[in-house]
């Protein structure tokens, strides 16, 4: 008999924070009915957590060893499925403990959003029949149902494993191997891809039952794509629904107004890109459900009569309980990403002490979109975390790189056979040593050398404070990939009052000048075409001229939409919004684009 899980009340998720900040925080909000991603990157970290919590709730621990060559996909099904029934251990404690205050079952109500779950635990409340009440209590108990335990893998973190020198098989590659570890736990979750499109790992999916829908027409895990625009996700789901994999869910995220990696996608801007899936969500089930089916026919699997479930989310620097109003209400999107605010709450996300207070005390030029990501590509962090500092020492001791212990993402062959990690010494000290000998100028040379040097350990590092809390390694030194809205918060807060701030009941923010999340996307982009340019005239950008136009028109489309916008704004914000956006398209308008 197939089960089907209720939908959580809560219209917001926590996105994943790097290899460490999420990584156990099912376990402290997924009773409460709130949905979280944990990262599917550093195995080593998911053994050490499985580790952890066994010995925490007095279970039995057997070390998965990393010898086995399925390491990687047992410690991750192992961990999942702890992690399953602690929750599940959870749920049923919450279910059955009292109508008190202070009562974990009451803190679950009480966090609710206006709606007719939180309407009916009011009506139980005033009600001053004993027996009535009773009754209530009882029907309130069964809806009180957990969050998703979701997963993110980043398609294009699939580095192939070696024994020696000797290449493994590709399904022990790490995306593969952390799908095959998600496939084989006992989640009823989502897996959420990031990064791209990838063919051979959306066509190993096809290999998995627990993708496809059983008689019913329940998948028991199901498909979220985290895209930035409308056309990647229509060709990236119909590459799935031609193998009848349906995705359940398109997570749209900003560009650049976002924490970890960014992707400036020419300038295209989140407003417009949302007003898009808006007007076209029924289009992609009437295109793909037919495709779907046909596929699921041609492998002898159960086909659905009708169009499965399609959900638009969106997630990127939104601050305040009004933007999260108006993504749901005038976009209809069905939940909004919370992320880095949930830095500053201990009870959700793992950040030390130390840069628990970095974190408060950060400012605009401590936040910062950097070339330290060793994919290659942009990446937030915080400037003055110990990760930071320890690069900038061994750079001051003619010791640049990191040890590389895990090499995760050890992709570059340029200089050797094997793939290793462009943040490693021994990267860098090969690409230094050949770029002396190329014919640079003095101004070109200083910008290859600090793209060089500027990289960091991510894969080891961004679980360093998880490791600091619980023990593991007291000697970490964390690198903190928060978003840019960090700066509007200075308050370590508890789970309460970053709800109660979501949902408009108080105000956590401590940033009076901060912009609109469209406006300070905006001038990130700007930001990020002055920078490109520049890189473009020192002849370092393998950007074209005509990239650099699209980008332009791009930013100006998305200008002219946000005029039409504000009159959907309030009254209060509204002029101040229009203000901002014109005086960044005079600065736009002022940028001269390379003929």
């Amino acid at each position: 008999m197939t089960i089907l899980i209720p939908q959580s009340s809560h219209t917001f998720h926590i996105p994943v924070m790097g290899t460490g900040f999420t990584i156990d925080t099912p376990l402290r909000v997924a009773k409460y009915g709130i949905s979280s991603v944990i990262s599917m990157v550093d195995d080593t970290l998911i053994e050490q957590m499985r580790k952890f919590h066994c010995e925490k709730a007095g279970l039995p621990y057997q070390e998965i060893p990393d010898s086995d060559d399925n390491a990687r996909a047992l410690r991750i099904t192992g961990y999942l499925n702890l992690l399953d029934s602690l929750v599940a251990q959870q749920v049923t404690a919450l279910q059955g403990s009292p109508f008190d205050p202070g009562s974990e079952i009451t803190r679950y109500f009480e966090l609710l959003p206006d709606s007719p779950l939180k309407q009916d635990y009011l009506e139980m409340l005033s009600n001053d029949d004993p027996q009535g009440k009773q009754q209530q209590q009882e029907a309130l108990r069964s809806q009180a149902i957990p969050g998703s335990i979701d997963i993110n893998i980043m398609t294009k973190s699939n580095r192939e494993k070696y024994r020696g020198t000797v290449k493994l098989a590709p399904e022990f590659s790490d995306a593969m191997a952390a799908m095959r570890g998600y496939a084989d736990s006992t989640l009823n979750s989502s897996l959420i891809l990031s990064a791209g499109m990838n063919p051979k790992i959306y066509s190993y999916l096809g290999t998995f039952d627990d993708f496809f829908p059983d008689e019913d027409g329940h998948i028991k895990k199901k498909i979220i794509l985290k895209v930035s625009d409308y056309r990647s996700a229509i060709i990236q789901g119909k590459f799935l629904a031609k193998r009848g994999i349906w995705v359940a869910e398109y997570r749209i995220e900003s560009g650049l107004n976002c924490g970890g990696h960014a992707f400036a996608i020419k300038g295209e801007l989140m407003g417009p890109i949302l007003e898009e899936f808006k007007i076209k969500k029924d289009e992609i089930t009437k295109e793909l459900h037919p495709v779907y089916n046909k596929a699921l026919a041609a492998g002898n699997r159960p086909t659905v009569w009708k169009p499965l479930d399609l959900k638009i989310t969106v997630q990127g620097g939104v601050g305040t309980a009004a933007e999260h109003n108006f993504l749901l209400d005038y976009y209809n999107v069905e939940s909004v990403g919370w992320c880095t605010p949930f830095l500053l709450v201990p009870e959700v996300a793992n950040v030390d002490e130390v840069h628990l207070k970095k974190l408060a005390e950060a400012t605009a030029k401590d936040v910062l979109l950097t070339r330290s990501s060793p994919l290659g590509v942009l990446y937030w962090n915080l400037q003055t975390s110990a990760s930071e500092q320890a690069c900038r020492d061994r750079i001051a001791a003619g010791k640049p790189g990191t040890t590389c212990p895990k090499r995760h993402v050890a992709f570059n062959t340029e200089f050797t056979e094997i793939p290793i990690c462009t943040s490693s010494r021994a990267y860098q000290k090969l690409k230094l040593e050949d770029i002396e000998k190329q014919n640079y100028s003095p101004e070109q040379l200083e910008v290859i050398k600090a793209d060089v040097l500027a990289k960091i350990c991510i894969c080891h590092e961004l679980g360093g404070s998880v490791k600091i809390l619980h023990g593991i390694d007291p000697d970490a030194t964390p690198t903190v990939c928060c978003g840019p809205g960090i700066v509007d918060f200075s308050k370590v807060a508890s789970l309460e009052e970053m709800i109660g701030h979501i949902y408009g009941k108080n105000s956590l923010l401590t940033n009076p000048d901060r912009p609109h999340m469209f406006v300070r996307e905006l001038q990130i982009y700007l930001d990020d075409l002055c920078n490109e340019l520049h890189r473009y005239k020192l002849d370092l950008s393998f950007r074209t001229a005509k990239y650099f136009a699209e980008f332009k028109e791009n930013l100006l489309g998305g200008i002219d939409y946000y005029r039409q916008l504000a009159n959907e704004l309030g009254n209060d914000i509204q002029h101040k919004f229009l203000d901002d956006i014109n005086g960044l398209c005079a600065k736009l308008m002022a940028i001269a684009s390379p003929e």
